[in-house]
C-alpha cells in the first residue's frame, strides 16, 4: 500500500468567544482505495497549518502508510526547523490519518491497534455549557441543566481580566463558582480553568478562596511557559493543578513532570504529535502517577481520536467535551459519537469508526479572521 494524495479541508467552527475560528481536517488517500482522516485544528493559524501540511505531503506521496513511526520521526527529526505549534499540529493530523488507515485496512478500531481497551467507556467533563451567560443565577441554571443532561463533571472560566487581579474580580468569580456549586450539590465535580489569566500572586489568592467549594482541579492558573514556576505554584496550593494544552511533545512535558507536583496533564491530540506522541506522553506521566485529560477545544475528529487514546491508557482522568460543539459534530460526522450519562465511547467500526462528510462541510465554509484582533484574549495584559 502506498500514499497517493493528501487533501486538506477547512470549516467554520462553532463560535468560541469569536465567530472567526476554523477547524482543519486532512484525508490521506492510498492506492488500495482506503483513506484515513486526521485533524489539526489550530485556532487562528489554519492557513499556516495548511501550508505546512501541503509541504509535508510532498514527502508522504509514495510512502507506506503503515510505517507510522518512521513517518512521524522523519517529519520531526529530518527537518531544518522542528517543533512549535504549526509543525507539531501538521504532524498530528498526518499521524491521526495514518492510524485511521491502518485500522481500516486491518478491520479493527484504532484502540485495538494500541493494545486494546483498559475501560469500557471514558468519563467526560462538559465545557462550553455557559456560552453567553453573565449572572450567577444564569450559571446556576445552565449548570443544573447540563448535569441533568448527563454530565456529572463541569468546567468553566469564572476569573477573567488582567493578570494582576483585584478583590472585586475575585469576588465576582467566586460568586459564579458558589452559584454553580450550590446548584449542582456536592457530588458533581467542578473544574476551574483560569486560562493563564492571572499572575503568580493573584492565582495564589484565588486558589485559597476556592477551597470551600471543593474544586476538583484548577487549570493553567498561571502562564504555561515556565514549568518551574507552575510546579512551584502547585506545591503551594491545596487545589490540584492541571496544565499542558500548549505543550507540543514529550520533550516539552518532561520538565513539567520533573516538577513532581502537577496532578493532571492535558496534551492536545491535534497539537502534541497525534495519538503516537500522546501515548508516549501518557506513559511518561504514568511513571510520576500523573493523570491525563486530553485537551480538546477542537473539532470532531479530535474528540474521536482522543476517545480512542483514552480507551487505551491506564492513567486517563477524563475527556474534555465541548457540549456546545456537539450539534456541529453530528452535522459533519458520518457516524456520531455515543455519549451517555457522563461517559463516551468511540463510534463503532474500524479505524476511527467515523469519517468527515465532505458534502456536509460545504454548509460551513471557512471564516475569515484577523490574527490577534479576532482572537478572544484581549484581556490578557
Amino acid at each position: 500500500m502506498k500514499i497517493t494524495e493528501v487533501k486538506t479541508f477547512r470549516m467554520a467552527a462553532q463560535p468560541h468567544k469569536s465567530d472567526t475560528n476554523n477547524w482543519l481536517f486532512i484525508k490521506i488517500y492510498t492506492d488500495s482505495g482506503i483513506h484515513g482522516t486526521g485533524e489539526a485544528s489550530l485556532q487562528y493559524k489554519d492557513l499556516a497549518l495548511a501550508a505546512e501540511i501541503e509541504d509535508f505531503s510532498k514527502f508522504l506521496i509514495g510512502k507506506d502508510p503503515f510505517r507510522i513511526e518512521h513517518i512521524w520521526t522523519s517529519l520531526y527529526r529530518r527537518v531544518t526547523w522542528t517543533g512549535g505549534a504549526v509543525t507539531m499540529s501538521a504532524i498530528s493530523a498526518i499521524d491521526l490519518a495514518l492510524w485511521d488507515i491502518k485500522g481500516k485496512a486491518l478491520g479493527v478500531p484504532v484502540y485495538e491497534l494500541l493494545g486494546g481497551r483498559v475501560r469500557d467507556a471514558v468519563p467526560v467533563y462538559a465545557n462550553g455549557w455557559f456560552e453567553g451567560l453573565e449572572t450567577p443565577s444564569d450559571y446556576a441554571e445552565a449548570a443544573l441543566n447540563t448535569v441533568g443532561n448527563g454530565y456529572p463533571c463541569l468546567k468553566f472560566y469564572p476569573f477573567i481580566g488582567e493578570y494582576v487581579t483585584t478583590p472585586e474580580r475575585i469576588y465576582k468569580g467566586l460568586e459564579l463558582v458558589k452559584s454553580v456549586r450550590d446548584a449542582v450539590g456536592p457530588n458533581v465535580q467542578i473544574g476551574i480553568d483560569i486560562r493563564a489569566r492571572l499572575d503568580f500572586w493573584s492565582a495564589l489568592q484565588v486558589a485559597e478562596e476556592l477551597i470551600p467549594y471543593k474544586v476538583s482541579w484548577m487549570e493553567e492558573p498561571i502562564q504555561f511557559d515556565n514549568p518551574g514556576m507552575m510546579g512551584e505554584f502547585a506545591r503551594k496550593v491545596l487545589v490540584p493543578v492541571s496544565t499542558g494544552e500548549q505543550l507540543y511533545n514529550r520533550w516539552d512535558f518532561q520538565p513539567l513532570l520533573d516538577e513532581k507536583s502537577i496532578a493532571i496533564i492535558q496534551p492536545d491530540i491535534c497539537h502534541a504529535g497525534g495519538i503516537s506522541e500522546l501515548r508516549r506522553i501518557a506513559s511518561a506521566a504514568e511513571t510520576q502517577y500523573v493523570s491525563v485529560a486530553p485537551h480538546n477545544s477542537n473539532g470532531p475528529i479530535s474528540t474521536v481520536a482522543s476517545l480512542h487514546l483514552d480507551m487505551n491508557i491506564p492513567n486517563c482522568f477524563k475527556q474534555e467535551i465541548f457540549v456546545s460543539f456537539l450539534e456541529k459534530y453530528e452535522a459533519v460526522l458520518t457516524n456520531p459519537i455515543p455519549i451517555d450519562d457522563g461517559y463516551a465511547i468511540p463510534p463503532v467500526g474500524p479505524g476511527w469508526g467515523t469519517d468527515i462528510d465532505e458534502e456536509a462541510l460545504k454548509e460551513f465554509p471557512p471564516a475569515d479572521y484577523i490574527p490577534i484582533d479576532s482572537e478572544p484574549y484581549t484581556d490578557f495584559f
